[in-house]
This record gives structure tokens, C-alpha cells and sequence, in this order.
């Protein structure tokens, strides 16, 4: 049986190291609607060296403004949700009555995360090729979120194997875009039913683009959990802020998300019970003229009109030549016994 989708209000590095803000995120996601929210663990000794030249520079032109030119250190500096605020801001959504979950960048993260008692663990796409880290997480028996940003076929068929062969059964792989903002075009959502079908999991979107409407789209093709993140303020100029969703825009989210999967319904080839009430303003045939009996019905004297409580409309072309058995007034509804069919 189906299930509405799982919205996961991501908080990433949009705190801008303050845990006052960072309950304004808890609070504003809760009162959005959102399910959980999700926070990131790592320390940036950990993801990189602190270096201020070569690879270790973010040069790339295409790089948004807010991370060009910065070192891979001083990104993960500003992104860090510090350790200590983890159990404070999981506690915050608790009282909130949100989910609440995070990605370890690396094993040391996971023990300090199961102390916390999480009941979930997604591993980001950068990290989608860290064995080790795949490994330490399927072994705390807990479900696992892969985001597939970044993979090819070959490595996601690889990473889905060695969870399986781990012995992890509950497996959700996200389709994501690794770029920020992603273009709606790169989204390429048709492929959620396609990795439903080759690897027999719930499959959901993480999405960075701008707005709401590859989530939507996700939803109608299957998607079970939507990820988007979450800032007060897009222009505030918090690490994440430029490609995450306000407060509002993330109410909307959710609101339409519930849309989305109530229009899925179901196979069916009936009516629905709530159009039904409005099959008698359809087109049927009328008298539109006084009509004695023994005169033919020509097109000047019936018509397809609204409602619908004449014949049906196919039988128009049989009738026109055919003579009325009695009188008619203009304004009745045709029927069958009005008229002899040879």
C-alpha cells in the first residue's frame, strides 16, 4: 500500500553557527509540516586537509559565489553543525514532534550518532563511494538513505549489492543532482520508477533545484521520501541559504506533496463518487421545438444540449427522419419511447 511521502527538512550548514537559529529551523520546519529533519556530522579535519592552495581551492567558475574561492576546509568550517548541539537540537524536534536524523562523513560520526540513538541513517552523495563508512552504518542494523548524486549505473549496482550482501534489507536510495542549484532539466526523474524496479527498494528524491516542482514530479512517479533544505532567509547568507527553500516555500512543499499523492488514486475505469453528481450536465438530445405527432425530427427541431437527462447523444444521427409517436414540447428531454426505430 502506498504511502504519503516522507518530507525531510534538511538543516546542512543554514544554522550559520548559531544554535538559537538552528531551533528557528527545528521550529519553522515543524510548523511547515515537514516529517523530520536532518543534520549533517562530520568535523572538517576529517573531511579535508587544511590547505589554502591547488585542489584544495574552490576555483571553479561555476561554482556558486558563496563557496568560490574558499578552501575545502573553510567550507566544511562554516558548514559543521557543532557535535555538542546534536543532542540539543534532537531534542528540540522531539518536543516538536519531528523525526530527526543525520549523515555521518565518517566512522567516528557513526558511534558518536548511535550514543544519540538515531533511528535512521542517510549517507550524502559525496560519501555514496566511503565503504568503510557504508559498512559501519549497515552494521548498526539501522535503515539506511544512499543519495546516488554522482554515481553511474555500475557504482550504484556495486553500493547496492555490498549493503544487501551486509545484510541490510531496509534500503532507500535517493535520486539527487549534485550541483547547487541543480537545473530542474538535470533532475531526470523518470528514473525513480526505473531504480524502483531494478533494485526492489523505496526510491525518493533529494533536491536541490530552486522551487517545489521536481519533488511534485518525483512524487507522481513514486517517490516515498522528498529532502530539501531548509533556510529562514534565502539571501541571509548562510552556506546553504542560496538554494534552499523558505519557511513558506517549504509549508508549500508539503501542502502540495499531500496533493501530489492523494491525485495518484487508483487503477480504475470507473467515475469517481464526486463526479457523479455531475453526470446529469452533460449533453443530451432535447426538443427544442413544438413537435406533433407523425413529424420527423430534423436538426431543427432537436438538439445537443445540456443536461443530461435526454438520450444519449449517439443516437442523434438515427433519429434525424424518424417520426415522433405523440406530441412534444420544446424543453423535453428526448427519450427512446418518443420515437420508433426500425
Amino acid at each position: 500500500m502506498l504511502k504519503p511521502p516522507f518530507i525531510v527538512a534538511e538543516i546542512s550548514g543554514n544554522h550559520k553557527q548559531s544554535l538559537k537559529r538552528a531551533y528557528k529551523l527545528v521550529d519553522a520546519a515543524a510548523r511547515a509540516g515537514a516529517d523530520a529533519i536532518k543534520l549533517q556530522t562530520f568535523k572538517p579535519e576529517e573531511m579535508t586537509l587544511n590547505i589554502n592552495s591547488g585542489e584544495f581551492v574552490l576555483k571553479n567558475k561555476s561554482i556558486n559565489g558563496s563557496w568560490r574561492n574558499k578552501t575545502l576546509y573553510e567550507v566544511f568550517k562554516i558548514a559543521q553543525t557543532p557535535w555538542k548541539w546534536h543532542e540539543k537540537i534532537f531534542k528540540r524536534a522531539k518536543k516538536k514532534g519531528l523525526k530527526y536524523f543525520s549523515s555521518p562523513f565518517d566512522e567516528e560520526a557513526v558511534e558518536f550518532l548511535e550514543k544519540l540513538k538515531v533511528p535512521i541513517y542517510k549517507i550524502a552523495s559525496a560519501e555514496n563511494i566511503h565503504f568503510p563508512l557504508i559498512k559501519k552504518v549497515v552494521k548498526t542494523k539501522k535503515p539506511i538513505i544512499i543519495s546516488t548524486g554522482m554515481m553511474n549505473i555500475k557504482e550504484l549496482d556495486e553500493v547496492v549489492s555490498y549493503v544487501k550482501k551486509l545484510g541490510c534489507k531496509n534500503i532507500t536510495l535517493l535520486k539527487c543532482t549534485t550541483e547547487y542549484p541543480s537545473p530542474a532539466q538535470d533532475s531526470n526523474v523518470l528514473l525513480i520508477p526505473f531504480l524502483k524496479r531494478r533494485y526492489k527498494c523505496n526510491i525518493g528524491l533529494s533536491d536541490h533545484t530552486l522551487g517545489i516542482g521536481a519533488s511534485i514530479a518525483a512524487i507522481s512517479h513514486g517517490a516515498t521520501i522528498i529532502e530539501k533544505h531548509l533556510t529562514l532567509k534565502r539571501n541571509d547568507g548562510a552556506i546553504d541559504s542560496f538554494f534552499s527553500l523558505e519557511p513558506d516555500e517549504f509549508k508549500l512543499l508539503v501542502n502540495e506533496s499531500k496533493i501530489a499523492f492523494k491525485s495518484l488514486g487508483k487503477v480504475k475505469l470507473d467515475i469517481s463518487k464526486s463526479e457523479k453528481k455531475y453526470q446529469k450536465y452533460r449533453r443530451s438530445i432535447y426538443v427544442v421545438k413544438d413537435i406533433k405527432k407523425g413529424e420527423s425530427f430534423t436538426k431543427f427541431n432537436i438538439k445537443i444540449i445540456r443536461p443530461g437527462l435526454g438520450m444519449h447523444p449517439k443516437f442523434y444521427d438515427q433519429l434525424i427522419g424518424k417520426k415522433s409517436k405523440r406530441d412534444i414540447k420544446k424543453g423535453t428531454a428526448m427519450k427512446n419511447f418518443f420515437v420508433k426505430f426500425k
